[in-house]
């Protein structure tokens, strides 16, 4: 069925509003792994509920955990990972990449699959893993999906190496499960630079709360030491990278915008906004309720290194497009393997409203236009529509194409979206 595209609202004036966010998906989604292959019970507090991380629940489910999703906090049972299972993978790169470690420690036979633009994304770098570690994966050379893991009970473990240029959710699949191999895992990266090592970060963290020992001493390796993971109750954090349009709307309306309950230390990449807009000229700080924004007069153009935060990539752009200097934001080529190519529809749809884009290997330029309204393509990629609504807030006229792909992480978002404006 096809809908029409979003009248996306205006922000005619600036802003004053107070937002509460949902919860990481980053977070919960690790959260959930950990808990079902965990030595008992626990409870993930705050949980996202979003289509990624009810598709991680039912994937951890159909493995032979309990997970039950009814309240706002969610209660994890590990559970005998036996028997024949399908995991239905949709548009989520963790669920595609974290599960598979998992299967093989079942005793059955797990098919992955997911939507149509999820075959395009890469995992032969973790199923090519999972082979050397001794789980037999089925994948026809394809390196993605469809595939199938054929578990046998136990993995053997060891040291294993691969190129996690592409994505860090390559190294994050393989420590997350490692601590149940009888080995271990000692995974080494061998490649160009690892992007969004925060969210390596993120993993090793948790896997530390949960009791597991993780060495990290030596750059581009990572190694966990076999042994129980404790169970845990986890509260998860706001997700701060879905924070991106909100405050991005203080920016280029020149109010201010509070995120409720921002943590003074996280591992989340999306803390990064804080010094991204600052270098546009925002004024960012910490207030009694979270994190506050205040936009600028003149909102400013960057040249900004977004390597270990490419997942901010769509909506810093969209905010250069409407800064009145240039922006050169670099160091994101791997972002063209994530839900679409990002670079090259930024490229195409900021480029269809008038800005002056120009798409090179590992990024864009940006330089000042003025824009027009028109439909803001979004690819099936959440991430792509907070950039369409943030250039909506700015220009009049701007449709949003398939505004609902905000589910995967913010259930409801346009009509949260729009009650601000």
């Amino acid at each position: 069925m096809t809908v029409d595209p979003w009248p996306a609202p205006r922000a005619h004036d600036p802003v004053d509003v107070v937002v509460s966010l949902p919860g990481s998906k980053s977070l919960t989604n690790r959260a959930l792994v950990l808990a079902a292959i965990s030595d008992g019970p626990s409870v993930v507090r705050r949980a996202l509920r979003s289509r990624d991380t009810s598709l991680m629940a039912a994937a951890l489910s159909s493995l032979g955990a309990s997970v039950d999703t009814s309240g706002e906090d969610w209660r994890v049972t590990p559970g005998v990972l036996a028997g024949d299972a399908e995991v239905d993978c949709g548009l989520a790169g963790t669920v595609m990449r974290f599960v598979p470690p998992v299967a093989g420690l079942s005793t059955g036979t797990v098919a992955f699959d997911g939507d149509p633009h999820m075959r395009q994304r890469p995992v032969g770098q973790v199923l090519g893993a999972l082979a050397s570690l001794g789980i037999r994966v089925e994948d026809e050379g394809r390196g993605s999906l469809p595939f199938r893991v054929h578990g046998t009970g136990h993995v053997r473990g060891g040291t294993v190496v691969v190129d996690a240029s592409g994505s860090s959710q390559f190294v994050s699949a393989l420590l997350l499960a490692g601590a149940r191999y009888e080995h271990g895992v000692d995974v080494r990266h061998d490649g160009k630079p690892v992007p969004s090592l925060p969210h390596i970060d993120m993993t090793v963290a948790m896997l530390r709360e949960h009791d597991v020992a993780v060495d990290d001493a030596d750059a581009n390796r990572w190694s966990v030491a076999p042994g129980p993971v404790q169970a845990l109750d986890h509260l998860i954090e706001p997700d701060l990278s879905n924070a991106a349009p909100f405050l991005a709307l203080a920016a280029l309306s020149g109010g201010s915008v509070t995120v409720r309950d921002w943590p003074r230390a996280t591992t989340q990449a999306g803390d990064a906004l804080r010094e991204i807009l600052t270098l546009m000229g925002c004024e960012v700080g910490f207030v009694e309720e979270g994190l506050r924004v205040r936009g600028p007069e003149r909102l400013q153009g960057i040249d900004h290194d977004l390597h270990d935060v490419g997942e901010l990539a769509p909506a810093v752009a969209a905010l250069c497009a409407l800064a009145e200097t240039p922006s050169h934001l670099r160091g994101i080529a791997h972002i063209r393997g994530h839900e679409t190519d990002r670079l090259a529809a930024l490229a195409t749809e900021l480029g269809a409203l008038g800005a002056d884009v120009t798409e090179h290997a590992d990024g864009l330029s940006i330089r000042p236009a003025p824009l027009h309204g028109g439909v803001f393509h979004t690819y099936a990629d959440h991430r792509m529509a907070h950039a369409g609504v943030i250039v909506a807030a700015a220009v009049d006229g701007v449709l949003v194409e398939d505004v609902d792909t905000t589910a995967k992480t913010f259930p409801d978002f346009a009509r949260f979206w729009a009650s601000l404006l």
